[in-house]
C-alpha cells in the first residue's frame, strides 16, 4: 500500500532566545499550537518522530503532552534532524501503518559557535587542532573556492544577507527582525574571509511541529492541507567535499544536496522549473548561493544574474527563504529543517501574512544540509 501524505497542521515557537523555557517546553508549545489549529487532541496522534541536538530527547515530551502509549521515535541527524524526523513520519504514513502522526523538532543552544569534537565525528585530533571543527572556517574556505571558480563577488554575499534580514522583518517567528543595509553588512566585522558578521546565522532556540495525515484522514478532517509529494534524505557520495571532510578528492563527485534533490524531483515527478517557492539552507550567505545550483535552480555562476535581478526576492520569479532563512531566524538544529516546511505550508495555504509571496503557489521546495554531509529535501503541493 502507498498512501498519499498531507500536512494538515503546523505550530511554531518563535526562534531566538527564550529565557525561562527549555527547548523541550518550546517543542511542547509548538505541538499544542499545531493541535489547537487543527482542532485535534494529543490522544488523536498515533505516532511521532522528533529530535533535538542540545535540548534532550524528544520522546520525553509525553510527560507534558500526555501518557497515551504513543510510539515516539527520537531522531538525531545534525542540521538535518528536523528533515529526517519528517521523512520518518512521511514514510510511516505512506506505508499505511498509521493515519495521523507528528514530526517535531526543537533546540536550545548556548551562546557562541557550535563546538563539535573530532572524535564524535570519526576524525583525528589534528583536524580539530587546525581549527576546521569550527564550521565558520570550513564554510569560508568552501565559498572562497566557489567564488574563484564561478565569479561570485562579496557583493553577492551581502545581497543575500540583506534580503534575509528584510524578509525576517515580515516574519513574526524570526529572531532578527531588523533590516540591515548592504553597506553595513559588507563592512561589518570579518569572521572568516570572505564571510563577515552579518553573513552568518547564529545558534539559537525554537521549535516546530507538523501534523501529517494520510489522504483518507485529511479528507475526513477537511482542514487546509498541502500534499507532501516528496521527502528524501541522502548522505554524501564519493568525491563530495562536505563539513568535516578531511580532504578534497581530486576526482570530484556530486554532493548530498544534489543527490537528495534529484531523488525528490523524481519522487514528485516534477523539475526545478516547476517550483514556485523555495527554502534553502543558508547557514551563511554563501550556502544559499551554492545551494541554488546544487538544487538545480540555476547553473554555477548564474546566481549573479538571479540575485542582481531580484529573482529570489519575495516578489521575484522564485522567492527564496521568504521568512529570512537561518540568517534571520537563527538555527536551533532540531527545528531548522521543519521551519522551512512550515514556511512553505503557510505560504501555500495563503496564511503567510506580510511576507506572503504573490500569485498562485502550487509547489514549495525545502532543503536542509548538515554535517558530516547529509541533506533532506521535501516538496509540497497545494
Amino acid at each position: 500500500m502507498s498512501e498519499d501524505v498531507f500536512i494538515i497542521g503546523a505550530g511554531i515557537h518563535p526562534f531566538g532566545r527564550t529565557p525561562g523555557l527549555s527547548g523541550l517546553q518550546q517543542g511542547v508549545f509548538a505541538v499544542r499550537q499545531a493541535l489547537e489549529r487543527a482542532g485535534l487532541a494529543w490522544r488523536d496522534v498515533q505516532f511521532a518522530f522528533g529530535g533535538s541536538d542540545a535540548a534532550g530527547n524528544a520522546d520525553t515530551m509525553v510527560s507534558e503532552l500526555g501518557l497515551t502509549g504513543i510510539p515516539f521515535i527520537n531522531v538525531a541527524n545534525g542540521c538535518a534532524t528536523g528533515g529526517s524526523a519528517m521523512f520518518g513520519a512521511y514514510s510511516t504514513i505512506k506505508s499505511g501503518e498509521f493515519d495521523l502522526g507528528l514530526a517535531v523538532g526543537f533546540d536550545k543552544h548556548p551562546r557562541g559557535s557550535f563546538s563539535p569534537l573530532p572524535a564524535d565525528w570519526g576524525l583525528p585530533d589534528w583536524y580539530g587542532e587546525t581549527g576546521l571543527m569550527l564550521t565558520t572556517q570550513f564554510f569560508a574556505m568552501k565559498i572562497q573556492r566557489y567564488m574563484s571558480l564561478h565569479g561570485i563577488t562579496p557583493h553577492m554575499l551581502g545581497a543575500v544577507a540583506e534580503k534575509a534580514f528584510a524578509n525576517g522583518v515580515l516574519a513574526d517567528h524570526a529572531w532578527r527582525r531588523e533590516a540591515v543595509d548592504i553597506d553595513t553588512i559588507l563592512h561589518s566585522q570579518m569572521v572568516s574571509d570572505p564571510l563577515a558578521k552579518f553573513m552568518f546565522c547564529s545558534p539559537g532556540e525554537g521549535a516546530v511541529a507538523l501534523l501529517l495525515a494520510s489522504g483518507r484522514k485529511a479528507r475526513e478532517l477537511g482542514l487546509p492541507a498541502v500534499r507532501l509529494r516528496a521527502a528524501a534524505v541522502r548522505t554524501r557520495p564519493p568525491g563530495s567535499f562536505e563539513v568535516f571532510s578531511p580532504a578534497l578528492d581530486l576526482e570530484r563527485g556530486g554532493s548530498p544536496t544534489s543527490v537528495a534533490s534529484q531523488a525528490a524531483y523524481e519522487m514528485a515527478g516534477v523539475g526545478p522549473e516547476d517550483i514556485d517557492i523555495a527554502q534553502l539552507q543558508d547557514t551563511e550567505a554563501g550556502a544559499e548561493i551554492m545551494h541554488m545550483a546544487e538544487n538545480g535552480f540555476c547553473a554555477d555562476g548564474e546566481q549573479t544574474a538571479w540575485i542582481a535581478e531580484g529573482r529570489t526576492r519575495i516578489d521575484g520569479s522564485l522567492p527564496v527563504n521568504t521568512d529570512g532563512g537561518c540568517l534571520a531566524c537563527g538555527e536551533p538544529i532540531g527545528a531548522s529543517g521543519l521551519r522551512q516546511v512550515y514556511e512553505n505550508y503557510v505560504q501555500l495555504i495563503g496564511q503567510a501574512g506580510a511576507r506572503q509571496a504573490p500569485g498562485r503557489l502550487r509547489l514549495g521546495y525545502s532543503h536542509v544540509y548538515g554535517a558530516p554531509g547529509v541533506s533532506a529535501v521535501a516538496i509540497v503541493e497545494r
